[in-house]
């Protein structure tokens, strides 16, 4: 099976069979991935990198480095030392994966926004930032109205599905910043940490969102519907209850 990044720096295949994927709420994955990550996993004997000119490594704790695409700040990998095995994406997949989600991980850490039974907290001041540190702002809150988007596009740079709030650019204050950004196919700019690889921001024309995942708790945020489910991937399904809509 094959996949790769958003712009294309890193293409990659797995043979068969793949791991059922294993979602991950830790605030690691969280700061990533920009929302949550998913993943599924093989064998290093049974992955090879086709392009790797993008691929970029963070080494996120003293047992695992985290891989991104350096061009375009797509989630892609994370290996463990010395275990012989990598995770995969699996929103970087290509094509139809015959997989599904038979796990959540580490729910403790998840995301107040779309997790039904959190503790409502008082958030007049958001603070967002990378894994890294190396990305550290404040702005107005609370969060409000999250949006998930299933589109290609967010599926390979997220690594799973992405989800975002509106905000005012201008109301971002930045009290460390060293930025990456990629323009997509379709016209916006992606804002990522050209070091630990963690979204950030989506920027087209006047309009601005901040990756949910990039902000602490509490957020006095909601995650309000879905948008782009015509593009979602196979392997996981949309049980929340809340409206969905194929395209925007």
């Amino acid at each position: 099976m094959r996949g790769s990044c958003l712009c294309g720096a890193v293409v990659f295949e797995a043979d068969e069979p793949l791991r059922q994927v294993i979602a991950c709420h830790c605030t690691q994955c969280r700061k990533t991935s920009g929302h949550y990550w998913a993943a599924t996993g093989v064998p290093l004997d049974r992955f090879r990198l086709i392009r790797e000119d993008g691929l970029r490594w963070y080494q996120s704790s003293p047992t695992a480095r985290r891989g991104f695409c350096g061009g375009c700040g797509a989630s892609l990998f994370w290996e463990p030392e010395g275990e012989g095995r990598i995770s995969i994406a699996a929103g970087a997949l290509d094509g139809e994966t015959g997989l599904t989600i038979v796990s959540h991980w580490h729910l403790d850490y998840a995301g107040d926004y779309y997790t039904p039974d959190a503790i409502p907290g008082a958030a007049d001041i958001l603070h967002g930032g990378c894994l890294c540190g190396a990305n550290q702002f404040t702005l107005p809150g609370p969060m409000g109205e999250v949006w998930a988007c299933h589109c290609t596009q967010c599926r390979k740079t997220s690594g799973h599905f992405a989800a975002s709030f509106d905000a005012d650019e201008t109301d971002l204050h930045w009290q460390r910043k060293d930025l990456a950004e990629h323009r997509s196919p379709a016209g916006g700019t992606r804002g990522f940490c050209p070091t630990c690889g963690s979204s950030l921001y989506f920027r087209k024309g006047d309009e601005f969102s901040v990756e949910a995942g990039a902000i602490a708790n509490p957020t006095s945020g909601a995650l309000a519907r879905h948008i782009f489910t015509a593009e979602k991937g196979d392997y996981y399904t949309l049980t929340d209850g809340l409206p969905q809509h194929s395209g925007a």
